[in-house]
């Protein structure tokens, strides 16, 4: 990545300097991280047990062991590092108890941050979401929007409490990013999990929802450049494109050459059929596949602007139809697609791609 957003980043002297990581056995983190050993930057990553290397991206970091609800490992684990990429976190839904979302997410935020204080740390590039936006109905909200009176889930107000954390903290210089929903090559859950029903003829139906999507190689160069050209104290929106849950379905079916389309299921019925399943859930006693959290996140308007970095950090933002084009197509080389895409070469994939699907959700490091 480049001053200019893409490729590599002129850094000088900083590639020198030591970078924690955290979370980096999960999605997005493990991204991070792997840019970040690919740049020839000295990396350390927080990780609970020495058997969690294997589940890194690359094995070419130093280890540190801690996890965040212990301070004093953290500030083991940043001794030393000038910047502290914080991508931990916990991101789940339907939840019986929403408690360890707030205990990962914000009072794990806190100890890192004073933890970093500890240690010397000069900068702290933290991953909160656009879900602490709230989301407009009307227009796309930026950073300028006020805290939201309502949130539709536990792990938005979860990540809206630990960004007021991570903002207030003055003792080192902290600069959040606030993704979209974060899709592309090594995404397979949550909406990139509707994406590869779709292509594989597995989704009868979807619900009506608008939404913002940040493609996972603006994601990285976003943080990458907020480390560089961030403003301590401020947030910044990444958001590729916003579009309908139907506009991504026909943009993939455009892609790949199919025809067939789901049915768009109301959302009153959505949230009908999740009051049942919550209370088939609590009888068996396990966690229910849709739930009311889930039905009032999906049918929020999610609306956001992310021009902010485009202005101050320099992001160039990838065009949607290549975004979507090369997700697809990484789906194929992973094998995650059982059915022929008439418009893409060859017949379904059988693995094999660089980059192998990342875990999400529960709690990283």
């Amino acid at each position: 990545m480049s001053a200019d957003g893409h490729g590599e980043p002129a850094r000088g002297g900083q590639a020198a300097a030591r970078v924690l990581v955290t979370g980096g056995t999960g999605f997005l983190g493990g991204l991070l991280l792997a840019r970040l050993v690919r740049e020839g930057r000295q990396v350390r990553a927080l990780v609970r047990r020495p058997g969690d290397r294997e589940r890194l991206p690359t094995p070419e970091v130093e280890l540190a062991l801690g996890d965040l609800a212990d301070e004093d490992a953290l500030a083991r684990a940043a001794d030393g590092c000038e910047i502290v990429y914080h991508a931990a976190g916990m991101n789940q839904l339907c939840l019986p108890d929403p408690t360890p979302l707030y205990e990962v997410n914000v009072e794990g935020t806190r100890r890192l941050l004073a933890a970093a204080r500890r240690a010397g740390v000069r900068r702290v590039v933290y991953t909160s979401s656009a879900a602490t936006l709230g989301g407009g109905a009307s227009h796309p909200l930026d950073e300028a929007a006020p805290p939201p009176r309502q949130l539709t889930s536990h792990y938005a107000r979860s990540k809206l409490e630990a960004e007021l954390v991570a903002l207030g903290f003055t003792a080192v210089e902290v600069v959040a990013l606030n993704p979209s929903s974060v899709q592309g090559p090594g995404r397979v859950t949550g909406t990139a999990r509707v994406f590869l029903d779709y292509l594989n003829g597995k989704l009868p139906f979807d619900m009506p929802s608008r939404f913002g999507i940040c493609y996972t190689e603006d994601c990285v160069n976003g943080h990458l450049l907020a480390e560089l050209k961030g403003r301590p104290g401020q947030r910044y929106v990444l958001n590729t494109a916003t579009l309908s849950n139907r506009e991504a379905i026909d943009l993939i079916a455009v892609i790949a050459g199919l025809a067939d389309r789901p049915r768009t299921l109301p959302l009153p019925f959505a949230m009908a059929a999740a009051v049942c399943l919550e209370s088939l859930a609590r009888v068996r006693g396990t966690r229910p596949i849709l739930c009311r959290e889930a039905v009032r996140t999906v049918g929020h308007p999610h609306l956001y602007d992310g021009s902010r970095a485009e202005r101050q950090l320099g992001l160039r933002y990838t065009p949607l139809r290549e975004a979507m084009e090369a997700t697809v197509r990484w789906y194929l080389e992973q094998g995650l697609i059982t059915r022929r895409l008439p418009r893409l070469e060859g017949e379904p994939g059988t693995g094999g791609g660089s980059e192998p699907p990342r875990q999400e959700g529960g709690t990283a490091a």
